[in-house]
């Protein structure tokens, strides 16, 4: 295979990945975890489940969960045969056949045996995951597909190591950010909060119950529309000369306040059950891409932070990318 069939073939898994992601969120928002009862790989004793909308939700998400392992498969076999020598693709790769099996084996484990809400929680995380995974894969496949001719390592521009940490934690703190909001969601805690962006009319409510849990979440939001921001601001700022960590950082900064927006009209929507499940959708998506985005900016980051003789070693076969 060539580069170019390679990247479409990444692109093929992040979209089957995409639909598997989603489609779990949909389980989760229309509380169709059950609609299959408590089997798999069957549905209520039937390989073609009876026509209820839940019992369709689900076995569907399970049909594209599927596919979604196989196209994991196919990408590790290519990329293993084709790649092996670079090793972020190879990261990226196992990255998402690994995550995708475990959140598989996990939803299995959901359905036959009811999970805490913590586990619940744990079990988008990793879903998550391989989404990002399959996202930095297309990303990177994508620049090596578009580099042209030997690269010249001495011209890439650098990043302080200051930086590379401030991209580490950011991202690293989304992903607890996304536990804790799948942690809402699995303990029904939406309601702890009325309105936006107080919680119930207060700046500090009482810290009880479900209203303890979701003030919570959005403190951390909070906050990590600050962290966000500000390492935004150095992406930008600071990296006049590469375009390319410039970009990243003002997409996490924009998708980061789209989620808090997102959570305010959660909130407007809340007693309206049918549209509330397309703003819920859209703001696990919201934080789901943000997060995709910060993974690929933290293997950047990363890699052009080393000494430029380290990167050499393990790029040296790598083709040239356009420096902006």
């Amino acid at each position: 295979m060539n580069d170019k069939q390679l990247k479409w073939l990444s692109y093929i898994t992040c979209l089957v990945m995409f639909c598997a992601t989603f489609g779990g969120m949909v389980v989760t928002k229309t509380g169709s975890g059950l609609g299959c009862g408590q089997e798999w790989p069957l549905c209520n004793g039937k390989f073609v489940p009876a026509y209820t909308v839940s019992s369709m939700i689900e076995y569907s998400h399970r049909a594209v969960s599927g596919m979604a392992g196989l196209a994991a498969l196919a990408s590790l076999i290519a990329f293993w045969k084709y790649k092996r020598d670079r090793r972020d693709l190879m990261a990226y790769v196992i990255g998402t056949s690994v995550f995708v099996i475990v959140q598989a084996i996990m939803g299995a484990l959901a359905v036959v045996k009811p999970q805490s809400a913590a586990i619940m929680a744990l079990h988008f995380g990793f879903s998550l995951i391989a989404f990002a995974s399959s996202v930095m894969l297309a990303l990177g496949m994508r620049r090596v597909e578009q580099a042209k001719g030997p690269i010249d390592l001495e011209r890439l521009p650098r990043v302080s190591k200051g930086f590379r940490n401030l991209v580490w934690g950011t991202a690293l703190y989304s992903y607890i950010v996304v536990y804790i909001g799948a942690f809402v969601s699995h303990t029904d805690s939406r309601e702890g909060c009325s309105g936006w962006p107080l919680c119930n009319g207060e700046v500090i409510p009482e810290l009880s119950g479900g209203v303890g849990i979701a003030f919570m979440h959005r403190v951390a939001a909070l906050l990590l529309l600050i962290v966000v921001a500000v390492m935004g601001h150095f992406a930008y700022w600071r990296n006049r000369d590469n375009r390319e960590i410039q970009m990243l950082g003002i997409s996490a900064t924009v998708l980061c306040l789209l989620q808090v927006f997102s959570g305010a009209l959660i909130m407007a929507t809340m007693h309206n059950e049918e549209v509330y499940v397309f703003s819920a959708l859209g703001h696990t998506l919201l934080i789901s891409a943000l997060f995709g985005v910060l993974c690929y900016l933290s293997v950047r980051v990363w890699q052009l932070s080393r000494p430029v003789k380290a990167e050499m070693r393990q790029d040296h076969s790598m083709p040239s990318e356009k420096i902006v």
